[in-house]
């Protein structure tokens, strides 16, 4: 009976003791987010993901095989870069070309229909002037 009255009396201590540090709290500070920083972190993970994106493009998989660089160092080298540095490299890729020169096809299409309505095949162009056989 005395023993058990002394363990119960260690737990009840023990546990007064816990009790208590548990209602201690540590100072926390709150304060108010910009909107500012939040659209800057939300752009830097848009632009992080563009980059990666890119990353797993297969051309683009190739040219680092090349260059003797594998896709998941490359992968984690684009997670470990800050977010001004992810936002330099993004502005980069946008300064790219894309594949292709769109002026090109643009006058493509537009001397095939030239064609196409001179021999009377389409009428698009309404300055073509059309003989009538």
């Amino acid at each position: 009976m005395k023993t058990m009255r002394r363990i119960a009396r260690s737990v009840s201590t023990l546990l007064i003791l816990a009790f208590t540090c548990l209602g201690m709290q540590a100072p926390a500070q709150a304060g108010m987010v910009g909107t500012g920083a939040m659209l800057g972190q939300e752009q830097a993970a848009a632009e992080r993901t563009r980059v990666l994106a890119t990353l797993e493009r297969e051309d683009v998989r190739r040219g680092l095989i090349d260059l003797g660089v594998d896709s998941a160092s490359a992968r984690d080298r684009v997670l470990a870069l800050s977010d001004e540095e992810v936002h330099q490299l993004a502005g980069r890729l946008d300064q790219l070309p894309a594949g292709g020169d769109a002026l090109g096809v643009v006058v493509f299409i537009f001397v095939l229909l030239l064609v196409t309505d001179i021999l009377g095949y389409t009428n698009v162009f309404p300055f073509v002037k059309k003989t009538i056989n």
